[in-house]
C-alpha cells in the first residue's frame, strides 16, 4: 500500500473516531437535561 493510500485510510479512520465520540458525547444520558431544555422553554408561554 502506497503512502497515500495509508494516509486515506487512517483520516478514515480518524473521521469514524471522532464523529463517533461525537455522537456519544452528545447522546450522554447524563446530559438529556441539558439537551431537552431549549425545547420546552422554547414551548413555554411567555404570558
Amino acid at each position: 500500500m502506497s503512502f497515500s493510500g495509508l494516509a486515506y485510510v487512517l483520516f478514515t479512520v480518524l473521521l469514524a473516531i471522532i464523529s463517533g465520540g461525537i455522537i456519544v458525547y452528545y447522546y450522554n444520558p447524563k446530559r438529556k437535561k441539558q439537551i431537552e431544555e431549549p425545547k420546552h422553554r422554547m414551548l413555554d408561554d411567555d404570558l
